[in-house]
């Protein structure tokens, strides 16, 4: 038998991801688009590569720290917000992509 503890954190769980959002960020012509974005903690964003060579997005920011890795052109990789904040993201090959996502509660 669950705790109540243990099942409250499922409940919440299982709630947050029933109400977390997609959002698609585009990766064209060597650049991020839209180029800011505002989302909810636990929402996802998938970044889309739509150029004909790789990117490699990334974020040191410490609530949100990722990099998706070597993305392959048509490749969708997919990451989730998990803390509020300000996310600057940048791409490793390409120097001048950037764009920013804040993130809230």
């Amino acid at each position: 038998m669950m705790k109540p503890v243990v099942m409250l954190a499922s409940a919440l769980t299982l709630s947050m991801s029933l109400y977390a959002a997609e959002h698609v960020i585009n990766q064209k012509d060597k650049a991020f688009a839209p180029g800011t974005m505002k989302v909810k903690v636990g929402d996802k964003i998938i970044f889309k590569n739509n150029d004909g060579f790789a990117h490699n997005a990334f974020s040191d920011n410490e609530a949100n720290e990722f990099d998706i890795g070597m993305q392959k052109p048509g490749q969708d990789v997919s990451i989730e917000m998990k803390k509020p904040g300000k996310v600057e993201v940048e791409c490793a090959i390409h120097p001048n992509m950037h764009m920013t996502i804040e993130v809230v509660e």
